[in-house]
């Protein structure tokens, strides 16, 4: 494992000097494998994650339907956690590896100390806000106003071009977590679309043409 000075290098915001120091005296290196819960919905959040590697998937559930929120990816924080960091407030979603990931764990009480003490440090935090803010409001208006069927193609494209591939490796009941809908509806319109020639089903995995 690295060690967190030289962990801490990847982060391009970290500009001042003294803040690094201060990450490194006080911050902890955590990883954890793909699956693993990083903050639990309901729990109070003690720490800040950023990621360094991997990626983190933040989202809501209910009557066992999820609806995904937003991926936190290197470089990157939740602003959920960000949120409830700052008012002590449980955490409204839960966050999980992605992949196998590695994040720097910033105890809660440094958060708005270093606001007001560090430029860089309030730009971050500022900046993530306004991001994750755009990010909700794209998603609120795809669920809220577009068809299921351009959601699905469009995620399946967006996976396509983030790996490189046109062989997917997910499950119809991921695909749905991923949407906020259900396995029988993805089930469907996947079956719709390979009659369509669109695309080919496998195994837990979806290659499209």
């Amino acid at each position: 494992m690295k060690t967190i000075q030289q962990a801490l290098e990847s982060l391009e915001f970290l500009r001042e000097q003294e803040l690094k120091e201060e990450l490194a005296e006080n911050c902890k290196i955590l990883e954890f494998q793909k699956g693993d819960v990083v903050v639990r919905e309901g729990q109070f959040v003690k720490v800040l994650p950023i990621v360094l590697e991997g990626s983190i998937r933040v989202f809501q559930s209910s009557e066992e339907r999820e609806i995904l929120l937003y991926y936190v990816d290197a470089g990157q924080t939740c602003m959920m956690s960000l949120s409830a960091c700052f008012f002590n407030n449980q955490s409204p979603s839960k966050a999980v590896a992605a992949e196998d990931t590695t994040i720097v764990s910033i105890p809660t009480q440094f958060i708005t100390q270093w606001q007001k003490k560090y430029a860089s440090w309030n730009e971050y935090v500022i900046k993530t806000f306004r991001n994750r803010y755009d990010e909700l409001l794209n998603t609120f208006e795809s669920v809220a106003f577009e068809h299921i069927d351009n959601r699905i193609l469009e995620y399946l494209n967006f996976r396509k071009e983030k790996e490189a591939s046109s062989f997917i490796r997910i499950s119809h009941q991921s695909l749905a977590n991923e949407l906020g809908t259900t396995r029988v509806v993805v089930s469907r319109i996947l079956k719709q679309f390979e009659m369509d020639g669109k695309l080919k089903l496998h195994r837990s995995a979806i290659e499209l043409f």
